[in-house]
């Protein structure tokens, strides 16, 4: 098994990496370019409730108790149901770095990895944002036998996700890079 997957197929400004870092510990990398403010993609991403929009519908995805749900802060916590392996399980998250419009990190409580600590980052470019996510994963010894699959999931998971993002940048375009007070660099126009 290489020790280092880079995933085919992802359009020109994006990809998706794996790499092993140790005896069940991997690391996912995932970018892509955004047309859009930063501070609207940390708007859409911030929301923990959009994640059932960007996350295919054979996770069973589902947010517990949408009603109840705490301001994105520092120390948020939420709670989930997905579909790992064909077994239906809880995942609790909770967010331990804040910085918006620049970054956010949410953990893994209770799920289905051992660790589970994703990075959220977002980088004013001159074609939108530079939106990172880097994930850093152990998975349960028991797991082991079906590592390819996980790793096969994940990969599908960040594929879709990318193309859900991307339709959704789509469907903010008429707002289009410009209108955002502060950021400088997409209000000198279309000239540059």
């Amino acid at each position: 098994m290489s020790r280092h997957d880079r995933i085919g197929g992802c359009a020109p400004g994006s990809a998706i990496e794996i790499r092993k870092l140790g005896l069940l510990r991997y690391r996912l990398r995932a970018w892509q370019v955004l047309s859009c403010h930063r501070e609207r993609a940390f708007e859409f991403f911030k929301n923990p409730a959009n994640l059932c929009d960007i996350t295919p519908a054979w996770l069973s995805f589902s947010m517990l108790d949408r009603s109840t749900e705490p301001p994105v802060r520092e120390g948020a916590e939420y709670d989930y149901t997905i579909r790992w392996l064909g077994l239906s399980m809880g995942w609790r998250s909770r967010i331990i770095d804040y910085h918006p419009p620049e970054r956010f990190t949410d953990i893994q409580l209770r799920g289905p990895y051992r660790s589970w600590v994703h990075v959220h980052t977002f980088i004013h470019v001159h074609e939108g944002t530079l939106m990172k996510d880097e994930v850093t994963y152990r998975i349960p010894l028991p797991a082991l036998p079906v590592n390819g699959i996980i790793r096969r999931q994940l990969r599908g998971i960040f594929t879709y996700r990318k193309r859900r993002i991307d339709a959704w940048v789509r469907s903010i375009a008429p707002e289009g890079r410009s209108g955002d007070a502060g950021d400088t660099e997409a209000n000198h126009g279309a000239g540059q």
